[in-house]
């Protein structure tokens, strides 16, 4: 077997509007600005290739050219102080077709309209790096939405609005109807938005969500679908699995994401973007159920996965995340790519020894038995083919 090689890459932080300044710089120790910093990618993704340094390729986007080697994943670094726009991403089937029809169409890619910008699907996790990471995540049971519509009723003296709503989530397929309702079918919700704001502010405690996304997002019906889903705030090392179809929203926080490797997005509010009700429509999951929480399997001391293949809706992900915290050994399967957000560790393998310090990052080229030094928090995003100790 050939020994691997280590790649030591790096990338630019993202500067959309929705990040925190300084954000990931302060995450890995680095001198920070006042600049936004919400997403660091790393892979080969051609909008943002991670670079390579001191290595024989310019970035990993070249890598995969020179080697035939495909990333069946992305990993990022998402740091968010307001809330991201309420989104779905397509399955692997609607992905391809979507893209064939807007490449078929001659939509630029890089065109506002766009919903299909790869032909990949983009099921992520992401794994809270700090206490407090606050998320919107799935629809919650009606019979709970009902309650929270009920509840902001109490506090106007007339909420016809509101009362419509509760009608129409009554209807069969009512979590689906009220999503086409709430985005602007016709006969949509006159006046509902301005009930949800009238009520809240009556109890600021009570409803601080609504209120939240009412500064960010003034007169954005995804203020009123938000409160149809499932509102949770994870603790560091806790895991939101999200797969196709499944709409959601990140609010506030820091953590690691690994999705596949697209830039799909369909957008349902909270957002200036593109918004495209019908496709959204058609792929979006309207199963009620509890936050899609993902539970790490522990594969020794001091290193667990995150393996979206443990339950059903994850089983053609084609990935996990492994999360090491001190002295490991475990084999990898493909490339993979490793990710020390603090501490200081080491990867021994194939009589190579590679050091990687808070905030640093490196691609592992081929199959590989790796042993761990060090002690800290390292990611390494792996093919889901294996990790084992």
């Amino acid at each position: 077997m050939t020994a691997p090689t280590f790649l030591a890459i790096t990338n630019d932080p993202r500067p959309y509007a929705w990040g925190v300044p300084g954000g990931i710089s302060r995450l890995f120790g680095n001198a920070t600005t006042d600049e936004p910093e919400a997403e660091l990618w790393l892979g080969a993704h051609p909008a943002s290739p991670s670079r390579v340094l001191d290595g024989p390729v310019r970035d990993l986007a070249d890598w995969e050219r020179l080697s035939g080697a495909r990333l069946p994943f992305l990993l990022k670094v998402l740091a968010a102080a307001s809330p991201l726009s309420l989104q779905a991403h397509p399955n692997p089937a609607d992905a391809a077709e979507g893209f064939a029809r807007e490449e078929a169409l001659g939509i630029p890619r890089d065109a506002p309209e766009r919903n299909y910008r790869d032909p990949n699907a983009k099921p992520e996790l992401i794994v809270a790096l700090e206490d407090g990471f606050e998320a919107l995540c799935g629809f919650q049971t009606v019979d709970r939405t009902i309650q929270t519509i009920t509840a902001l009723g109490r506090h106007l003296d007339e909420h016809p609005a509101l009362t419509r709503w509760i009608e129409v989530l009554r209807c069969p397929e009512g979590v689906r109807q009220a999503v086409e309702w709430l985005l602007g079918a016709p006969g949509g919700p006159a006046h509902l938005l301005e009930e949800i704001s009238a009520a809240a502010r009556q109890a600021p405690e009570e409803f601080e969500l609504p209120l939240r996304l009412e500064r960010d997002y003034p007169g954005d019906p995804g203020i009123a679908v938000a409160l149809m889903l499932n509102h949770v705030t994870l603790r560091a090392g806790e895991c939101l699995w999200l797969p196709a179809g499944n709409i959601h929203a990140y609010l506030r926080g820091v953590g690691v994401e690994l999705m596949g490797p697209s830039d799909n997005v369909l957008r349902g509010g909270l957002t200036p973007k593109h918004v495209d009700v019908p496709e959204l429509l058609r792929t979006l999951d309207v199963v009620e159920a509890e936050p899609p929480l993902l539970v790490p399997q522990r594969l020794g001391e001091n290193i667990a996965a995150y393996r979206p293949a443990s339950v059903p809706s994850g089983e053609e992900a084609g990935f996990s995340l492994l999360a090491v915290t001190g002295p490991a050994a475990f084999r990898v399967e493909g490339a993979a790519i490793a990710l020390t957000v603090d501490g200081e560790f080491a990867f021994v393998g194939g009589g190579e020894v590679h050091p990687l310090r808070q905030g640093a990052s490196c691609l592992i080229d081929s199959d590989s038995d790796i042993e761990v030094t060090g002690a800290g928090r390292l990611f390494i995003a792996i093919a889901d083919r294996g990790a084992s100790r």
